[in-house]
C-alpha cells in the first residue's frame, strides 16, 4: 500500500478513465509496481470522465485500500483532455505523469521518464516507434497529421507522441494559466517550452474492449490542434476568395466579349449554374471555417467551467460540496 505525506508529494500520476472497469485492477497494480521502486511520495489521481460502467465503483473500492489513490468523478463525459485537466488542477506533485487508463501506454516506462526528469528536463514525452493493433488507416493518418501540424504552426509539436509524458510543476502551473476551453495539451506543452526530451517505446495493443476514441472524436481533436495553434485555415479562406473572385472576373470578361465583340450568344443556364454552385461552395466553405473560429471565441466568452465534479475523495472538494448543498 502506498502512503503519502501531506503537502510533500514527489510524483503525481494523472489517469483519465472512461469505461475501463475491466482493466482498472491491472492498471492500479502495474502503476504501483512501476512507481514503488522509485521510493517517492506519490499520489495517483484517477479521473472518471462520466463512465457508464462500474469504473467509479472500482475506483472507490481501491481508494479505500490505498491511501495514495485519489479519484475524481465528473458529472458527465467532458472529454479526454478535460479529464486530464481536472487531474492537473488537483495534483500536488513536484513532477506529474499523464498516462491513459487503457494500458496501451505501459506504466513500466515511468521510471525511465523520471530518470530523464532528474537529468534536468522539464518535459519528458514518449515517442511511439511502433503502434501495435492499430489499423493502417490510423497509422498513416496520424503520421501525416502530425507532420502537417508541425508544418503549419510555429510550435515544435513532437511527432508520433501522445499525452503520455512527465511534466515538471512549472509546466503544470503554466498549463493552469491557459484559459482555452478547447484543450490540445500536447500542443500547449510544446508551446510552453522549457528543456524537453523523449523516451521511445512500442505501444501495446488494447487488451480489453474497444477504443473510446472514435473517428469523429479523432477528427474533432485534430481540428482543435489546427485551430488552436494555426490561423492557416483563415488564410486559406482568403486565398480561396481571391482566386474565385479572379476566376469570376475572367468569366464576366468572356461573357461581355462574346456578346458585344463576337456577336455570339453566351450559353445560358448551364454556365450560370456551374459558376454559381462553384462560387457558392467556396463561400460556404470559408464561412464554415470562419464560423469554427467564432464558435471557439463564443465558448471562451461564456466562460463556463471546464468540468463539474459529482464525487471525489479530495477533502477540499467534499467540503465545498457539503457547503453548496
Amino acid at each position: 500500500m502506498d502512503k503519502i505525506e501531506k503537502n510533500i508529494i514527489d510524483l503525481s500520476v494523472v489517469v483519465p478513465i472512461y469505461n475501463e472497469a475491466p482493466i482498472i485492477p491491472e492498471l492500479i497494480d502495474r502503476l504501483h509496481a512501476s512507481v514503488s521502486p522509485l521510493g517517492l511520495n506519490v499520489e495517483y489521481i484517477l479521473v472518471d470522465d462520466g463512465s457508464q460502467d462500474t469504473s467509479l465503483a472500482q475506483l472507490k473500492f481501491f481508494a479505500q485500500k490505498n491511501a495514495a489513490l485519489r479519484y475524481i468523478s465528473l458529472s458527465r463525459n467532458f472529454g479526454h483532455q478535460i479529464a486530464i485537466m481536472a487531474g492537473l488542477e488537483h495534483c500536488q506533485g513536484k513532477a506529474v505523469v499523464i498516462i491513459d487508463g487503457d494500458l496501451q501506454d505501459p506504466p513500466e516506462l515511468i521510471p525511465k521518464l523520471y530518470e530523464q526528469y532528474q537529468q534536468g528536463f522539464k518535459v519528458v514525452y514518449t515517442k511511439r516507434i511502433h503502434r501495435k493493433g492499430e489499423s493502417l488507416f490510423k497509422k498513416v493518418t496520424a503520421k501525416l497529421y502530425y507532420r502537417f501540424l508541425r508544418t503549419i504552426t510555429r510550435v515544435n509539436i513532437p511527432t508520433d507522441s501522445g499525452d503520455y509524458r512527465l511534466i515538471d510543476r512549472q509546466v503544470v502551473s503554466a498549463l493552469l494559466l491557459m484559459p482555452e476551453k478547447h484543450k490540445y495539451l500536447r500542443g500547449q506543452i510544446a508551446w510552453i517550452g522549457f528543456k524537453q526530451t523523449f523516451v521511445p517505446f512500442e505501444r501495446d495493443i488494447r487488451k480489453i474492449g474497444k477504443t473510446n476514441f472514435t473517428v469523429r472524436k479523432m477528427v474533432r481533436f485534430a481540428w482543435d490542434g489546427v485551430t488552436g495553434f494555426s490561423d492557416l485555415p483563415l488564410k486559406l479562406a482568403t486565398v480561396f476568395g481571391f482566386w474565385v473572385s479572379l476566376i469570376s472576373l475572367f468569366i464576366i470578361i468572356y461573357a461581355l466579349l462574346s456578346y458585344f465583340l463576337w456577336q455570339k450568344a453566351v450559353p445560358g443556364w448551364t454556365s450560370q449554374i456551374i459558376s454559381s454552385t462553384f462560387i457558392g461552395g467556396i463561400q460556404l466553405l470559408t464561412i464554415g471555417i470562419i464560423g469554427e473560429y467564432i464558435g471557439r471565441i463564443n465558448s471562451q466568452v461564456r466562460n463556463r467551467p471546464l468540468y463539474i465534479i459529482s464525487d471525489t475523495n479530495f477533502e477540499q472538494d467534499l467540503e465545498k460540496k457539503r457547503y453548496e448543498n
